[in-house]
């Protein structure tokens, strides 16, 4: 066997015998790695590339959520939104008892759980701007000033639940 200026192999090298599909007796019962580590360098190569890519695309997707922890599914955010809005819509008439309102909200907000961190978040500063409004008996214009602003950061996230 010899070489031309290329450096690739003469012809002779590639009969019928080294190209030829594998009988199906030589196949049945033989991993497929096992089969893969048979094939000519080219198919192993272009195997392996295509399995790192395949194995590639889900790692990096998980790596592009921008929330700062796992994904989560749309029924969890809803049913958070959903407990958002039944808190806000109990306890007094906000325009008849601002301060009694605020003292109303602040418990159920607290107790709702959720896995979205950003929610979790807004819910939080929420309760805590109610906290403000009823510890200063609602004279307090930063208190009144903190709660439109969670409620526009619960609203962002759940359109409505915080009206």
């Amino acid at each position: 066997m010899t070489a031309d200026a290329d450096h690739r192999p003469s012809p002779a090298r590639y009969d019928a015998a080294h190209c030829a599909d594998p009988e199906p007796a030589e196949v049945a019962g033989v991993a497929p790695a096992v089969r893969a580590a048979a094939a000519p360098r080219g198919w192993r190569a272009a195997g392996l590339g295509i399995a790192l890519a395949a194995l590639a695309v889900p790692m990096l997707t998980a790596c592009g959520s921008n929330s700062g922890g796992p994904a989560v599914g749309a029924p969890a955010i809803s049913a958070a939104c959903t407990a958002v809005g039944a808190a806000l819509s109990d306890g007094p008439d906000p325009d008849a008892d601002p301060v009694g309102y605020a003292e109303a909200q602040i418990r159920p907000l607290r107790a709702i759980q959720t896995s979205d961190h950003a929610l979790r978040a807004a819910i939080r500063d929420l309760a805590t701007a109610y906290a403000q409004v009823f510890a200063s008996n609602g004279t307090s214009s930063a208190a009144s000033k903190a709660v439109t602003a969670a409620t526009s950061k619960v609203n962002a996230i759940c359109p409505g639940a915080g009206s």
